[in-house]
């Protein structure tokens, strides 16, 4: 039996109407391909992914700041209290195979390089923009829509070329 494609979602824990309904159809088409939803639990892109994959019958995974699982929002089968505040967001890349970055602030910022760190692949969808000594670096796959990400995210998680 195949093993389940672990799929960090990472974003801002408030964006607007667009970025949230981005960010429910990715959670939506990873579902329905059969992927684990990994988020930080919260609200934001974290609750609208969650609600995407719960609509598709998917399985949500919250690894939350806090030390209260009913922190969590109500699309999260899994939520996981570690009372690690922002440090938890190792642990969020950490659990995924691939990290996709819709938007996002600081945290996701912080997710974006933890995964780069640690040879995680990310895709991004309008999210930050990485450079080195005014070079722009190529760490994150770019796409501009739902679908691309989650085909991308996909097949970066199966060891296919970026």
């Amino acid at each position: 039996m195949p093993r389940t494609v672990h799929v960090a979602v990472v974003g801002a824990g408030s964006a607007d109407a667009a970025t949230l309904q981005l960010a429910e159809n990715v959670g939506r088409l990873l579902a329905s391909a059969g992927a684990l939803v990994v988020c930080g639990g919260l609200g934001g892109v974290m609750e609208a992914v969650c609600r995407g994959a719960k609509t598709a019958g998917g399985t949500t995974l919250g690894i939350l700041p806090g030390l209260d699982r009913d922190e969590a929002n109500a699309w999260v089968d899994v939520a996981i209290p570690t009372g690690f505040g922002e440090a938890r967001n190792a642990l969020v890349v950490r659990a995924a195979d691939v990290v996709i970055a819709i938007g996002g602030e600081y945290g996701t910022l912080s997710e974006i390089a933890l995964a780069l760190k640690t040879g995680k692949p990310v895709v991004g969808i309008e999210t930050w923009e990485l450079a080195k000594k005014g070079v722009p670096a190529s760490g994150i796959v770019r796409v501009s829509t739902a679908e691309d990400a989650v085909t991308r995210a996909l097949g970066l998680a199966r060891g296919e070329p970026a």
